[in-house]
């Protein structure tokens, strides 16, 4: 039987809906993995260094297909809560429409500043070849990028977490298997990893785009639409917490590989994209949770089902905290595995990378509680709140520590920063949680 947005949500029941978009998140992370995993074996530290040095472009350039997945979502989740089918139809085929055309834009300015960009990135002359071909050849793909994203979201709330799942796999696979044979056959490198991505972005953005464009038996579907300024506004200004955690965690990242730079060299840097692919894993567990479940905390919002709001807070908090200690537990166990995976050819960087992933897990028991407040107040249409919370969190309390810490605890204070800035952030998501339990009845 197929699970409703309308339910009653039991602990079984939520996990039910909200599996395919973890597994979704993280075949989506895995695949990105792999890209990391074939360049560091196959091409060497270098490539791997620059392909980490730039990934944090790509991601600002794809931001826009969260805030609007994310924000969008809201908005039709609330809308759908409201009974009214049509207009949510329109409203999300403006989203998608919008995406398009500001996809395009995004990418062609950006091809025209890559070179600029990678120079402000700091990447040295061995590097600066290896950056600026990755990025050439993966931002044909932007667009397409940008929609998987927003896709991922709006499967949710049109009640087909599944297909999207499916979709999502086959993206996965399609760059997994592309890698396995540009780089690891062809030795192409980073070039090989580059056009992986392509392919694969162009089936994840591709195929939905194509579904939701004909006559399907999910919630929503694409319709002629024309711009509804405040609307879009509304949806933009809810989503921003999303886009601004994606913008902030690039731009912090870009801050961490320029410390390494300082501290630790290219090896630094190298150890740094180890760990952060081994955490995109992870963390898309909570990501995929957090997205799963937010449409239907919209959709009882909007239907002003307060008990039912409730109920769904506090089995999200309980299965959060499960989730917390068993990833703890997981990135422990497993972290010499890893990191041998990725960098077991060399054996000081092997060790410097396995030190800096133990600590990292740490931030596992507090994160996942952090994503979800910020997700909280986006799917209730709290676009300020959520803002602030992912503002501070990904790009405030990050800089303090990532600025802070080397000076008094030199390579060591990199290492502990973002467990830090995840407990300052925790502090301040309980404060907002409890503060604003009133004006919105969830708890």
């Amino acid at each position: 039987m197929r699970i409703q947005l309308s339910d009653h949500f039991t602990y079984k029941r939520l996990l039910r809906f909200v599996y395919p978009s973890i597994l979704m998140m993280i075949f989506t992370s895995i695949y990105g993995v792999v890209d990391g995993l074939f360049v560091s074996n196959f091409a060497g530290k270098i490539p791997f260094a620059a392909v980490n040095l730039v990934m944090p472009v790509l991601t600002i350039m794809a931001t826009l297909g969260f805030m609007i997945g994310t924000g969008g979502s809201a908005v039709v989740g609330i809308t759908l809560g409201e009974r009214d089918r049509d207009r949510a139809n329109r409203y999300f085929s403006m989203f998608i429409y919008t995406l398009i055309v500001g996809g395009i834009i995004v990418t062609v300015i950006c091809e025209l500043l890559l070179t600029q960009l990678v120079g402000l990135l700091g990447a040295d002359a061995a590097m600066a070849p290896y950056c600026i071909l990755y990025c050439r050849i993966t931002m044909i793909s932007i667009p397409m990028f940008m929609l998987q994203v927003a896709f991922q979201t709006f499967f949710n709330t049109a009640e087909k977490p599944k297909l999207g799942l499916f979709i999502t796999v086959a993206a996965g696979l399609t760059n997994m298997v592309m890698d396995g044979i540009l780089v690891g056959i062809f030795h192409w490198g980073v070039a090989g990893a580059a056009v992986a991505t392509v392919c694969s972005e162009f089936i994840g953005g591709g195929i939905p785009l194509i579904y939701f464009s004909r006559k399907n038996d999910s919630l929503l579907r694409l319709v002629p639409a024309r711009i509804e300024w405040k609307i879009l506004g509304r949806a933009c200004f809810n989503g921003s917490s999303e886009m601004m955690n994606s913008i902030s965690g690039s731009l912090v990242t870009v801050l961490y590989n320029y410390q390494l730079m300082r501290f630790a060299g290219s090896d630094g840097v190298a150890a740094y994209g180890a760990i952060m692919y081994v955490m995109f894993i992870f963390l898309a567990i909570f990501l995929g949770f957090t997205f799963g479940s937010a449409p239907i905390m919209s959709y009882h919002y909007g239907a002003g089902n307060k008990d039912e709001m409730k109920n769904l807070l506090r089995i999200a908090v309980r299965i959060l905290s499960v989730f917390a200690v068993a990833m703890l537990s997981l990135g422990e166990i497993s972290s010499g595995l890893v990191t041998r995976f990725f960098v077991g050819y060399d054996a000081e960087l092997y060790r410097m990378t396995l030190h800096a992933f133990r600590i990292y897990s740490l931030v596992f028991l507090v994160s996942g509680f952090n994503i979800y407040a910020s997700s909280l107040f986006t799917s209730l249409g709290d676009g300020l709140v959520s803002a602030i919370l992912s503002f501070i969190r990904t790009l405030v309390f990050q800089v303090i520590c990532i600025l802070l810490l080397p000076v008094l605890f030199g390579l060591e204070g990199i290492w502990w920063a973002s467990v830090a800035a995840e407990l300052m952030a925790f502090a301040v998501s309980i404060y907002f949680v409890i503060g604003k339990r009133k004006k919105y009845q969830y708890m």
